[in-house]
């Protein structure tokens, strides 16, 4: 019985930009990385609806130089 395989964010991210880019066709992707050409299709689609977030998410440094600023402005 095969087991479930499990991918890792930035694997998914390198075959969604490689599907974006068109430069091999599904196909072509699926037998690279012994995937289904849906599964590329589902992971492509995954990342166009949420790449808006990238520029919408606050880095952490800020966030965490906000809370610093906060503590101390209230700490005084």
């Amino acid at each position: 019985m095969k087991s479930k395989r499990k991918f890792t964010a930035a694997f998914k991210a390198k075959v969604a930009l490689e599907a974006i880019r068109e430069r091999e066709s599904l196909n072509a992707l699926s037998s690279k990385y012994e995937l289904t050409a849906s599964q590329i299709s589902k992971w492509k689609q995954e990342f166009l609806e949420k790449s808006e977030l990238l520029f919408t998410m606050e880095k952490p440094e800020k966030k965490a130089e906000k809370e610093i600023q906060k503590l101390n402005f209230t700490g005084c």
